[in-house]
C-alpha cells in the first residue's frame, strides 16, 4: 500500500500524463481526468487509437509523444497492460506513477509494481486519486474512510 506521503507527492505534480482516457466522455477515467485537470494541473491525455483530441485537448498516442515536462502519469488501463505503460514511463524518465484501483483490480498488477520498484519509479499502487484530491466529495469520501489506515503517514 502506498503511504500518504507518496500520494501527496503525486498530487502536488503540475504536469501529468493520463493513460486510459476514453473516447467516450461519460466513462469514469474521463471524470478523473477532468477533475485533476480542473484542479489546476496540466494534463496530457494518452490514447493509442484516439484521434488528435480527447476532452478538448491535444491527444498523444504514446507517452513518448507527450511534451516536457511530465511529472507523473495516471494509469487507468486493464492490469494486463499496466506494466507496459510503466515501462514506457520509466523509459521516458517519468518519476511517479499512479496505478488506479477502484472496484476490483483496476490497473494494479504485481508486474507493474515490480517494474516501478526495479526502475526507481515512485508508485501509488492502488486507490483512486479522487479519494485524496481535495475537496474529496461523495462516494470517494466514503471510500477514503473505509480505507482508513491503509494510507498511513
Amino acid at each position: 500500500m502506498p503511504s500518504r506521503a507518496v500520494i501527496d507527492r503525486f498530487l502536488e505534480q503540475q504536469h501529468v500524463a493520463f493513460v486510459g482516457v476514453s473516447r467516450d466522455p461519460k466513462q469514469f477515467p474521463n471524470q478523473v481526468f477532468r477533475r485533476l485537470r480542473d484542479g489546476g494541473r496540466t494534463l496530457y491525455p494518452v490514447h493509442p487509437q484516439a484521434g488528435d483530441t480527447l476532452e478538448g485537448q491535444a491527444c498523444y498516442h504514446s507517452l513518448a509523444e507527450v511534451p516536457d515536462p511530465v511529472d507523473g502519469v495516471v494509469v487507468m488501463v486493464p492490469a494486463a497492460a499496466a506494466a507496459d505503460v510503466v515501462r514506457a514511463a520509466a523509459d521516458r524518465g517519468i518519476p511517479r506513477v499512479w496505478l488506479h484501483r477502484g472496484a476490483g483490480q483496476g490497473s494494479v498488477s504485481d508486474e507493474a509494481v515490480a517494474v516501478c520498484r526495479e526502475r526507481g519509479v515512485e508508485v501509488v499502487d492502488g486507490a483512486c486519486p479522487l479519494m485524496f484530491d481535495a475537496p474529496v466529495k461523495g462516494v470517494h469520501r466514503l471510500h477514503r474512510a473505509f480505507a482508513g489506515r491503509r494510507f498511513s503517514a
